[in-house]
């Protein structure tokens, strides 16, 4: 008998599941570090604090999509040991992946095809969106599933400050903007946010144009990256941008950009930012957003 079960996640999984995500993605990004790269670090006690804080936030508003596989050991809680996890949410008629991987020492034993599934069926017949690493066994697993890969972009470097436009038409955002929000959201990639909006408020600076025809909004985070970019219309959108760019303070990175997203190549290229590849986009039943940056856990 399989002695990993795949289930759903409980409260209790939540520091182990953390602890098999920091040691599946510090591999693969070891694996994936390219000449030139900033040496792979582990994963922060903060860090680690804000995936917990963040599946916390999943189960809460979609337990469902949330799946762990464990490894069965007897212990008094019933916990188990978290050895792959795959965290989706259904947003409306739009289903997003957030995370999903397995211990590298699990690999290779159906594990993750199991985990996919899982979560593949709570999407039912929604359109779907993630954004991927360029990991082999996933990728295949992905383009099984009906998923189109797109390749993403990355820019990275720090900005020249000398190339900063003056930017203006925009102010600071709030909870009051997040249903012209969800409506651009629709237009962009079929369903809103909804309640992720809620939750990127409270820990990143939310900045929009309420120009009734060209709406935009950015959340920058603590960096000055752009964590989650949507707008009606590319100057907008580089506006956004650059916003993002002017509070970044040392090295900064502008990614998940697709081909259908060359307005911020333009403005990281400008910017003096080096260019690179980075993953795939994978998305089912729906067209590539435009203008739009995803969040990788958000989308």
């Amino acid at each position: 008998m399989d002695s990993v079960q795949i289930r759903q996640i409980h409260e209790n999984d939540l520091v182990s599941a953390e602890r098999a995500s920091a040691v599946t993605f510090f591999e693969a990004d070891q694996i994936a570090r390219r000449v030139g790269d900033p040496e792979v670090e582990p994963r922060s006690a903060t860090a680690a604090g804000q995936w917990i804080d963040r599946m916390r936030f999943y189960l809460t508003i979609d337990p469902a999509g949330c799946q762990v596989a464990v490894q069965e050991a007897g212990r008094a809680d019933g916990a188990g040991e978290v050895v792959g996890f795959a965290v989706s949410q259904n947003r409306g008629r739009l289903w997003y992946l957030a995370t999903y991987g397995v211990l590298p020492s699990h690999q290779g034993r159906g594990i993750g095809k199991r985990l996919m599934a899982a979560v593949l069926d709570h999407a039912g017949d929604r359109a779907g969106i993630f954004s991927s690493s360029t990991h082999p066994g996933a990728t295949r697993r992905y383009r099984l599933a009906g998923f189109t890969l797109h390749p993403q972009m990355r820019m990275v470097g720090t900005v020249d400050r000398s190339t900063l436009p003056a930017v203006d038409g925009l102010r600071e955002g709030g909870a009051d903007d997040f249903a012209w929000m969800d409506r651009l959201d629709q237009d962009l990639r079929i369903a809103g946010h909804g309640p992720d909006h809620g939750q990127l408020l409270g820990s990143t600076r939310l900045v929009v144009s309420r120009n009734a025809a060209k709406p935009g909004y950015a959340y920058i985070d603590g960096h000055g990256r752009a964590s989650l970019l949507a707008a009606a219309h590319p100057e907008v959108a580089q506006r956004l941008l650059w916003e993002a760019l002017a509070a970044s303070r040392g090295r900064t990175l502008v990614n998940c950009i697709t081909a259908p997203n060359e307005w911020a190549i333009d403005v990281g290229l400008a910017a003096r930012l080096d260019i690179a590849q980075e993953g795939y986009l994978a998305v089912r039943g729906m067209p590539l957003p435009a203008p739009y940056l995803a969040n990788g856990h958000f989308l």
